[in-house]
């Protein structure tokens, strides 16, 4: 009924647990959007781009968190 969530995925020689790759995935999709917002210029109605930086990337986390690992 239940799926498991793996404990670890082998990369090749190496292990890595699920969470790396959706905190990997969240970082890389945060830094794209952060990329996209600066090329157009709505950069500029961010109080604090880090700390914006930082709630993108945990709402990407989130997202592929719930999509990629089963409960």
């Amino acid at each position: 009924m239940f799926e498991q969530i793996p404990a670890e995925v082998s990369f090749g020689w190496a292990y890595f647990p699920p969470v790396f790759f959706v905190i990997l995935l969240g970082v890389l999709g945060a830094f794209i959007i952060t990329d996209i917002l600066n090329r157009t210029g709505y950069s500029k109605y961010f109080w604090h781009p880090p700390l914006a930086f930082i709630a993108i990337s945990a709402v990407i986390c989130a997202i592929v968190g719930f999509l990629f690992i089963p409960l």
